[in-house]
């Protein structure tokens, strides 16, 4: 399968560099999304989104009771732009895997999470992505909608 990440232009995978806040949608086992503010970090060498939690959230309890077929998007806005990858997650829990996605997390958001022994990884597998990168053209105002 192609890197759907790498697929992207260069102005799709610097925005996923930028500080900006995102959201992760998950499926409740009844099939209602989930959505939630989180931080996610992207490897797109890897064709991989990490999002850090705390292993008792709601949102490790919905890719859980996903198995191993658990569909999730995470997203980012900002203004005009915006950014949405979709793939499938697990749950990790070995500390290598925690110390790298915090590590990744300090390095985009500029802060290093307080320790938590709680602490989880959702990784993602993305196989989608897509979104507008390039910052919209303003639209001009006529003369006559300005005069209205």
């Amino acid at each position: 399968m192609p890197n759907a990440i790498l697929s992207q232009s260069d102005s799709y995978l610097e925005f996923w560099g930028e500080y900006h806040l995102c959201t992760l949608t998950t499926l409740r086992p009844d099939g209602r999304p989930h959505v939630v503010p989180v931080g996610v970090t992207v490897d797109a060498a890897a064709g991989v989104a990490r999002v850090i939690t705390r292993k008792s959230s709601r949102k490790v309890a919905n890719v859980l009771a996903g198995g191993n077929a658990a569909r999730v998007a995470v997203c980012q806005v900002d203004g005009g732009r915006w950014a949405t990858l979709e793939g499938v997650a697990e749950v990790r829990t070995d500390a290598a895997t925690v110390e790298d996605a915090v590590a990744r997390y300090a390095e985009r958001y500029r802060r290093t999470p307080a320790p938590d022994p709680e602490r989880v990884v959702i990784l993602i597998t993305v196989d989608r992505a897509m979104g507008q990168t390039l910052a919209p053209v303003p639209r001009e105002i006529s003369s006559s909608s300005a005069a209205a």
